[in-house]
């Protein structure tokens, strides 16, 4: 990727304010610019909280899908994107794309047996925090089944927050929670007080 002619948001900047608890979004796809956003309940997913459908656990169990991991980020960002309203901009996709080259965004990747893009997940790792940022299926579960890889990925690599910005009844289902702003800020500064934690399978 060639970013001498493209605006973005610096690296630093965006995990400066991840460290803060802050994210950007952008009004449209078409917007040129970000806001900084925060939330006064936030919303994560305990770690040994997290579940499935019975049916996603069988889906996952037959292999239906394949995953990988950080092969095809930007078009992962661009499918979260690819909907009749987002937050997700250029701008966004641009800066998390030199943000997935310095190692701290990533993309978890399902593909159906034909070796296409079935669905997927992107977001940002700091410490051993994971900000969850969006997520896109194709096919039925698949999108679900991005989730259940993702948690393994941060399991295995002893992870201890993951943040999905707000809590929603769709989230709930795979044991997202809502927490004061007092109490994530307490468990990001734990999340962020370790190294920074490898986001491999």
């Amino acid at each position: 990727m060639n970013t001498d002619s493209k605006k973005i948001i610096p690296p630093e900047t965006l995990l400066e304010a991840y460290s803060q608890g802050i994210f950007p979004m952008s009004e449209s796809r078409d917007d040129d610019s970000v806001g900084w956003y925060s939330a006064r309940r936030r919303g994560i997913i305990l770690m040994d909280k997290f579940k499935v459908s019975s049916n996603v656990q069988r889906i996952t169990r037959q292999g239906r899908f394949k995953c990988k991991v950080n092969t095809r980020f930007r078009e992962v960002m661009e499918e979260c994107a690819n909907r009749n309203s987002t937050w997700i901009s250029e701008l966004i996709i641009d800066s998390f794309e030199v943000l997935h080259l310095a190692g701290n965004a990533h993309s978890v990747e399902m593909y159906n047996s034909a070796g296409e893009l079935a669905g997927g997940l992107y977001g940002v790792s700091l410490g051993a925090a994971f900000f969850g940022e969006s997520m896109f299926k194709h096919e039925k579960e698949a999108d679900k089944v991005a989730l259940w890889h993702c948690h393994q990925i941060l399991h295995k690599n002893g992870f201890t927050l993951w943040d999905t910005q707000f809590y929603t009844d769709h989230l709930a289902q795979f044991g997202c929670v809502e927490i004061s702003a007092g109490e994530y800020q307490k468990r990001l500064n734990i999340a962020l007080g370790v190294r920074n934690r490898e986001f491999k399978r």
